[in-house]
């Protein structure tokens, strides 16, 4: 294996970098549009994107410490190594390429994220509160010992999400 090899591998993992870009940012559109009935799904497309890209990375490891070792870097090198080694020719400006790439994806990844749990917190501190809500206040009692409950007001709950 060599810096083709390399190369390939990290174009597998670029895609695998949009294809999670795109189900977070789908993810995102199921918590804004408050269809909290297929967030699950999305959540479970999500966790098998990042496995897949786990395992990218973890052959991208070997992969770029066999290069570094081949190009006389360190073999715990990263990619950031392997483009300063680089040889005169178009494989450090390739590397460049990738690695640019891969940053911005992950920012863009880190982004959605963070947005995401935003919006999962939020929810989740309405439905505490609608929850709060719906306990019955404390009555009292009157001179005959009878509690004072108020009757329990309507309700209405929207079952159609």
């Amino acid at each position: 294996m060599g810096a083709h090899d390399l190369s390939a591998m990290l174009w597998r993992e670029r895609e695998l970098l949009e294809l999670l870009v795109f189900k977070l940012e789908e993810e995102q559109l199921l918590l804004t549009a408050g269809k909290s009935r297929w967030l699950q799904h999305a959540t479970r497309e999500v966790e098998q994107v990042l496995e897949r890209v786990r395992d990218a990375g973890l052959a991208r490891t070997v992969e770029v410490a066999a290069l570094a070792a081949e190009w006389g870097s360190a073999e715990n090198a990263t990619l950031r190594d392997v483009v300063e080694k680089a040889p005169a020719g178009p494989w450090g400006e390739i590397f460049t390429g990738h690695l640019r790439a891969l940053t911005e994806l992950a920012t863009q990844i880190k982004d959605l994220r963070d947005t995401n749990e935003q919006f999962l917190r939020s929810a989740a501190r309405s439905t505490q509160e609608t929850m709060a809500n719906l306990a019955p206040e404390a009555g009292t009692y009157d001179a005959h010992g009878v509690a004072g409950l108020s009757p329990a007001a309507a309700r209405l709950f929207d079952t159609t999400l």
